[in-house]
């Protein structure tokens, strides 16, 4: 049985100084189930009780080649050679916008920030700025952030097809309420839902701002043919299409999710796996959009392209782009959804994958949703009960059944065996403990 002793010691602890004993809300797992960390090496991870787990949480995706990935450290340490932050700008700013522009067709001029929050703040305002228009729209269930404008959200909890339209709520207290009339959303893979907004208040909307993959909701993906319908209605009515990659960019493949699709943004954002857990984010768009930053739209930071974090992202893209690095990621993951797969058929359990081999989606039913409402409600019970059952076989994942798995380079044979072998064990275990057996067939 797995201990969480010093970690309950050490949160009551931080409780006296942090609230929920944390610096993020999303670390927060419950008094006696908050986790610390000592180390964190390859695609594995230790609690300060010694507890060892393979890691597909990997910070929420920005760990892409592995923890402490020695190519990338070293090229950190001699970022902190050039001496930090200056308020001034280095030659590696240029090396790393050059990698990222030949990488991604839309990026054709590049801004850094420090998260990916920075970045879609940035990109919001630029679109503000470009089109002269003070609304935007995002896709039901996406999440770009924790920040004022956007933290608004589509209340479907209770709705239920055929019901007037959900309202729109706040995220959480301290949400100005003026801040609403600039924010709209519509459902994902309902390019009609898009067009008839756009029909009625184009004229107000600068920006549809949109996850194709959403990494905040169980990497549900969007149809290839709704990113076509996407992009051509954006361009119909004037409004720039802002595809966030904080979490697919570097990840999904050498172009990010945009390559998968074959569709370019106006305007596009990167954080997660740029620099390999080194923070650094980036704004990219059309040259004729991003010119007017500093012609007009204000845009910097004091810690913006810190020596450390640009050193990092050079080597990290580097790997990425000349290397199997994610050809190998996608092979693994193609193998443990392949395992997966056959531990869940072997039980007779209704399974489907969602998103991409390395940022994946795992559901409890035959059919994956299309969509963040048809994600509210449907049954993910099985998931919820599964995964602390993982954790104290030694595999984090997110308690939270929206969050999608994530993979690095560093995941190798041994990880694979030793994830099926203690899968196996963890779904035995809860369909002994769920009640009527198991989760409930469709």
């Amino acid at each position: 049985m797995r201990s969480l002793s010093r970690s309950n010691a050490h949160f009551k602890n931080a409780s006296s100084r942090l609230p929920l004993g944390v610096a993020s809300n999303f670390r927060y797992w419950g008094d006696d189930k908050t986790i610390y960390v000592d180390r964190g090496k390859g695609g594995r991870v230790w609690d300060i009780d010694g507890n060892e787990y393979i890691d597909y949480r990997l910070g929420y995706g920005p760990v892409i080649l592995g923890y402490g990935d020695d190519r990338v450290d070293a090229a950190a340490r001699e970022g902190m050679n050039v001496g930090g932050v200056f308020a001034l700008a280095t030659e590696k700013e240029y090396e790393v916008a050059e990698r990222i522009c030949n990488m991604v067709p839309a990026a054709e001029l590049v801004r850094f920030s420090n998260s990916g929050t920075e970045a879609v703040m940035a990109a919001l305002r630029i679109a503000r700025g470009f089109t002269g228009k003070d609304c935007h729209v995002v896709m039901e269930g996406g999440y770009h952030g924790l920040f004022t404008e956007l933290m608004w959200e589509t209340d479907v909890e209770d709705w239920r097809p055929g019901e007037p339209e959900p309202a729109i709520v706040p995220f959480g207290d301290g949400i100005p309420a003026a801040t609403r009339q600039l924010f709209h959303s519509v459902p994902m893979n309902d390019a009609n839902a898009l067009e008839d907004l756009l029909r009625q208040k184009h004229d107000q909307i600068a920006a549809f701002l949109i996850e194709p993959i959403m990494g905040n909701c169980c990497g549900i993906r969007a149809d290839d043919q709704y990113m076509k319908d996407v992009r051509q209605i954006c361009d119909r009515y004037d409004v720039l299409l802002v595809i966030d990659e904080v979490k697919t960019g570097f990840r999904v493949a050498k172009g990010g999710v945009q390559e998968l699709y074959n569709v370019k943004a106006d305007l596009c954002t990167f954080a997660k796996a740029i620099a390999n857990g080194y923070p650094l984010s980036v704004v990219a768009g059309r040259e004729e959009i991003m010119r007017k930053v500093g012609d007009g739209i204000a845009h910097g930071g004091t810690f913006t392209a810190h020596s450390v974090s640009l050193a990092a992202a050079a080597r990290t893209l580097e790997i990425l782009d000349e290397t199997s690095a994610l050809a190998d990621i996608e092979s693994y993951g193609r193998e443990l959804q392949a395992g997966l797969g056959s531990i869940l058929r072997g039980r007779d359990i209704a399974h489907s994958f969602t998103g991409h081999p390395a940022l994946m989606g795992l559901f409890f039913s035959e059919t994956a949703p299309s969509s963040y409402r048809e994600w509210r409600h449907s049954n993910y019970d099985f998931y919820d009960a599964l995964a602390p059952e993982l954790h104290e076989l030694g595999i984090l994942i997110e308690p939270d059944s929206r969050e999608p798995w994530f993979l690095c380079e560093s995941h190798n044979v041994e990880c694979l065996s030793e994830t099926l072998d203690n899968f196996e064990q963890a779904v035995d275990i809860t369909l002994q403990k769920m009640p009527a057996g198991g989760p409930k067939h469709p």
